[in-house]
């Protein structure tokens, strides 16, 4: 077993199949679960098999996995870790608009093509609208500045004050409605974490408010775009494109009608899959689990 020594805390770290070969022994000894890509499942038999644990750090910003009422039952404190994975998500949203815009997946050796039918859209001066104003969406739009967009900004209820100061220094302009952002925005991306309140946040509806030459960037949770209703828009020209880092279920099936389209564009989850991103998550949930055990205000608490 691996040791770590971090203020007056000797921590002793365990993997999962220690902990299932040896639960009897070890369950009074766990105070802190680190979760790695929703892993191990949280749920009631385990929270109750462990009668000291204090906090459960995730590897990642969006909690929707999680049963928080039921955690927040046990006593036990939960963080996240928003600040290591926003540049690596943010340089994703921006990939895929690229990749998106000038049909670069599209491009294959050894067929033939006429260069008219592989025309892609402008990015430069085009309009560029974030649902979503976390720290990824203003890292994205820190991003949008040497393409001279136009950004329009949408905010959720989560984000109850207006950071106008971010605003300005991006260059961005708030927009009060969802539909207007929809009605005027070019390229749409959404930043947004999964809540009862986001799920299918853009359907059938939304969609058609777009122009047909828009493209729907998705890069939170598959959960938050309705993937019928997105199916049968680019299917009928109702937006020209997708580009998805985000789907659910997460992957596909292999016979999905997303993936027989030639106006989509589907990453397996790469947002935040860089090697500096993986260290960043795990010193700031090591950071946060630290404070927890030493009962002191963790970095990046998750209330209810």
């Amino acid at each position: 077993m691996r040791r770590a020594r971090a203020l007056d805390i000797q921590m002793q770290i365990l993997k999962w199949d220690e902990l299932l070969e040896d639960r009897k022994y070890l369950r009074d000894k766990v105070q802190a679960i680190y979760l790695w890509w929703h892993k191990p499942v949280v749920d009631r038999e385990l929270l109750q098999s462990l009668p000291n644990l204090k906090v459960i750090a995730n590897s990642g910003v969006g909690m929707d996995h999680l049963d928080l009422k039921l955690i927040a039952g046990f006593g036990v404190k939960m963080a996240n870790a928003p600040h290591a994975v926003s540049n690596s998500t943010a340089d994703t949203g921006m990939a895929l608009l690229l990749a998106s815009a000038r049909r670069i997946i599209e491009v294959a050796p050894n067929v033939e093509y006429c260069e008219a039918d592989l025309l892609g859209v402008e990015v430069t001066r085009a309009t560029l609208g974030i649902i979503g104003m976390g720290s990824i969406g203003y890292k994205i739009a820190l991003r949008t500045a040497c393409l001279k967009y136009s950004v329009i900004l949408f905010y959720f209820f989560f984000f109850p004050v207006r950071k106008e100061q971010e605003e300005q220094l991006v260059g961005a302009t708030y927009c009060g409605k969802l539909e207007s952002l929809l009605q005027q925005s070019d390229f749409v991306m959404v930043v947004v974490s999964l809540t009862p309140q986001t799920r299918k946040l853009i359907g059938k509806r939304e969609m058609e408010l777009m122009k047909p030459t828009a493209t729907l960037i998705n890069i939170s949770r598959g959960a938050v775009v309705d993937q019928e209703a997105l199916v049968s828009a680019l299917q009928d020209g109702v937006i020209r494109a997708a580009a998805l880092d985000v789907t659910y279920p997460e992957p596909l099936p292999r016979d999905h009608p997303l993936l027989k389209l030639k106006n989509v564009i589907i990453t397996p989850h790469l947002g935040i899959k860089t090697e500096k991103t993986a260290r960043m998550i795990t010193e700031e949930a090591v950071e946060n689990i630290l404070a927890a055990l030493h009962g002191l205000p963790m970095p990046n608490e998750v209330k209810l």
